[in-house]
């Protein structure tokens, strides 16, 4: 089957790196950060041509960190703190500081297609950056006013992967793979072609608003 023309965006999770050794990289489960609006994906590439015998010989390129960024209806207490860093006090309070880290994670989502089908996206290891809020009062014409956050994403180091996708519609997917798209991150098993991970248990529920 042709794949589909894209249609949609849903399903923005993100999932943390647990742990990273020089062989493996451990996630947490994904977890659903809002509902979806936009999304864009931005590789950057760095080419350095080489000039001999009075005009150019050789071009040699080296892809560099994806930017990307999200928007959402609204960024809840709980995803800022997954994605950020930040601290949920005892009393519920979202208490930001100037040392917070925010964690290396792996970024899914999927796109709906012409023809029913889907293509599922997994970002491997980025990180976001404190998003900018803007305010307005309300008018006599009501305006949204949503959350957009920025990351950047590297490859692993252990295996150079930075993005795997798939598209649905394409002979030899396996079905597991699609339905466990967002309850772990995908990995390929050596062994058996199926997927498979090493994943620890979040109790964090973003889909509810805070």
């Amino acid at each position: 089957m042709a794949e589909g023309v894209r249609v949609g965006l849903k399903n923005i999770h993100f999932a943390p790196i647990t742990a990273e050794t020089d062989k493996s990289v451990t996630y947490g489960t994904p977890v659903k950060i809002g509902n979806a609006i936009e999304a864009s994906i931005s590789p950057s590439t760095n080419s350095e041509t080489l000039y001999a015998e009075d005009g150019p010989s050789e071009v040699e390129t080296a892809q560099g960190a994806t930017e990307v960024e999200i928007g959402t209806d609204q960024l809840t207490t709980k995803a800022q703190a997954l994605l950020l860093g930040h601290t949920i006090n005892a009393d519920g309070v979202l208490e930001k500081r100037d040392t917070d880290k925010a964690p290396y994670g792996a970024l899914l989502f999927e796109s709906a297609t012409t023809g029913g089908k889907t293509k599922l996206y997994a970002l491997y290891k980025g990180k976001f950056m404190p998003q900018e809020e803007s305010f307005a009062t309300k008018t006599d014409s009501p305006e949204f006013q949503t959350d957009t956050i920025s990351g950047t994403f590297v490859r692993r180091d252990h295996d150079n992967i930075w993005q795997r996708s798939v598209f649905t519609g394409d002979e030899g997917v396996k079905p597991e793979v699609v339905a466990n798209w967002f309850k772990k991150v995908y990995e390929p098993s050596m062994s058996t072609g199926t997927a498979s991970t090493s994943s620890t248990t979040s109790s964090i529920d973003t889909s509810k608003s805070s």
